[in-house]
């Protein structure tokens, strides 16, 4: 099975601290990144038909998931404490869904954006695509 990857929104603050975030507390590295914006994130995007999505995609055994589902998969995953947060899966999809994407809706408004998808360090580049 190949390394989970996350699509994330590369001009995003709030999405770069995300990354940043996984990264630190996914110390054996299961997950793998690209930008949205990157001619990898473009090609999982046309392949799953998901042109509407502009915050995360994960895209884990063929499948891509989105909004809070995606983001409750990724922190099952992550060292520690931060894997219960997937207990809120029982959640129904559309109530996490709903305050996911009003985060996400405001979320430059919030955190600001770059002009430009963040540059991996050297440390961690090996779990970038491109």
């Amino acid at each position: 099975m190949a390394n989970p990857i996350i699509l994330f929104d590369g001009v995003c603050n709030f999405c770069n601290g995300s990354v940043n975030f996984i990264i630190e507390h996914d110390k054996k590295g299961y997950f793998k990144f690209a930008p949205l914006q990157s001619e990898t994130g473009q090609k999982y995007i046309e392949k799953f038909g998901l042109n509407e999505v502009d915050s995360i995609i994960l895209v884990e055994d063929e499948q891509a998931f989105t909004h809070s589902t995606a983001a409750l998969r990724i922190a099952k995953h992550l060292d520690g404490i931060w894997s219960l947060g997937y207990v809120f899966v029982i959640i129904p999809r559309p109530i996490r869904n709903l305050f996911y994407k009003l985060f996400a809706a405001n979320r430059y408004r919030l955190f600001g954006k770059k002009e430009a998808c963040m540059l991996p360090t050297p440390e961690i580049r090996q779990r970038f695509l491109t």
